[in-house]
């Protein structure tokens, strides 16, 4: 028998979840200037990356593909290229928490950064098969995701019991 507060808490949960990629979309089309936009850390695959690894009961492979879609349809990217990069990455952060006994700050900040490059590695890989084009400038959007995940695991961690 569920209980009616663990419902609620279940509740909230998925709201946060819905909400902080509603908060992550809106921040990673909002204008800046040229020069700003090429350090603009990749705030969908952060946030996706955290609820793989501190919910993984609630954010999955579907959850990682639909992130994707969105995505390609906010930056306007050929459609399933990020999709396919997200399912990469929370395919390997699945396999990579297999083998985690216990998840600090510093092994989570450690699969992050795997998680980002990977994400980006696929990336780039795609975009030279599909377009022929290699786009160099992600190099600094990678390195802001990678120093600023702290920020995001500092943010949603009090959510997460």
């Amino acid at each position: 028998m569920a209980y009616p507060d663990s419902d609620h808490a279940n509740g909230l949960l998925h709201a946060v979840i819905v909400l902080s990629f509603i908060i992550a979309s809106s921040l990673s089309v909002y204008p800046l200037s040229p020069s700003m936009a090429t350090l603009r850390p990749m705030i969908m695959i952060m946030i996706l990356i955290y609820w793989l690894l501190f919910q993984p009961r609630y954010v999955g492979i579907f959850s990682a593909f639909t992130i994707g879609l969105i995505a390609d349809l906010l930056m306007d990217t050929h459609l399933g290229q990020q999709a396919f990069s997200a399912v990469v990455v929370a395919l390997m952060i699945k396999v990579t928490s297999i083998y985690i006994r216990q998840l600090n700050t510093v092994s989570a900040w450690i699969i992050a950064s795997l998680g980002l490059f990977v994400f980006q590695a696929s990336l780039w890989m795609l975009q030279m098969f599909v377009q022929n084009v290699f786009v160099a400038q992600s190099t600094f959007s990678l390195l802001m995701s990678i120093i600023s995940w702290p920020l995001v695991l500092l943010t949603l961690r009090k959510f997460v019991r």
